[in-house]
């Protein structure tokens, strides 16, 4: 039986006042490919932001493979095993694209100022290390040809394969990406389906995505949750989404 990756119980939050997202439970296993859909201002990067340690949660619990995770710094649940994109790009621009991605190994180094200074024998073995993975996982996501090439140079499409890129290489039990097609044309957009694909097939990590790309959740999630105004209002396959009649009203109105 598949290992729960992670793991969230009726967590809440509150902004002034407001509860932005109100008993928001998910249960996500090894492996799976899961979807988080709803309308323009429904809560759902909130719930990302609370699953990725940027906000803690008002009320309710947020595990990672069992542990306690609720209160830990996003930094330190990158370290156990769970790694994010966000909407708006956030690479290093200046950076070569073998930088970006080698950035998320610094997680799991563990060479001191002194070895850093000195370039000692653990210093290089741990940075070869760092370098053989970072362009194993460019060449899985077809990314090679820029390897020197500063991330500010790719298209657009391919400054979004390098975000994933880099999240893979801290080594993530789980990846959440947060509408990874924002901005894509179709052409850009089959290519991302393939890349998320190849992703959960080459590193077996499990993935969490938020998108508005309903061709696209469709296409690859195994079963799909919908939040409308912070509550969850369902839970399926593709087709018991796409002909729920709450979700439709969700969407379009009554």
């Amino acid at each position: 039986m598949a290992e729960t990756v992670l793991k969230a119980n009726n967590i809440s939050i509150v902004f002034g006042g407001l509860k932005a997202v109100e008993n928001f439970s998910i249960e996500i296993k090894e492996g799976e490919l899961v979807g988080l859909i709803g309308p323009n201002g429904a809560g759902k990067t909130t719930v990302f932001n609370m699953l990725t340690g940027v906000y803690v949660p008002t009320s309710g619990t947020v595990e990672l493979r069992g542990q306690d995770v609720t209160k830990m710094s996003p930094h330190n649940r990158v370290k156990i095993g769970i790694s994010r994109t966000f909407q708006n790009i956030r690479l290093f621009k200046r950076m070569s694209v073998l930088e970006n991605v080698k950035l998320s190994s610094n997680v799991h180094m563990d060479y001191g100022i002194f070895a850093g200074i000195f370039k000692t024998k653990k210093y290089y073995e741990q940075e070869d290390k760092a370098t053989k993975e970072a362009l194993e996982i460019l060449e899985v996501l077809g990314l090679s040809e820029y390897v020197d090439e500063q991330a500010q140079n790719l298209p657009y499409g391919k400054q979004r394969k390098l975000e994933i890129a880099r999240a893979l290489a801290s080594h993530p039990a789980i990846l959440c990406l947060d509408e990874p097609a924002a901005g894509m044309n179709p052409i850009e957009t089959e290519e991302l389906m393939e890349t998320i694909k190849i992703v959960r097939e080459k590193f077996n990590t499990a993935i969490l995505l938020i998108e508005h790309d309903m061709k696209l959740v469709m296409g690859i999630c195994e079963w799909i949750k919908v939040i409308s105004f912070g509550k969850e209002i369902a839970t399926g396959t593709p087709d018991e989404i796409k002909n729920n009649k709450e979700v439709i009203a969700a969407y379009l109105g009554d």
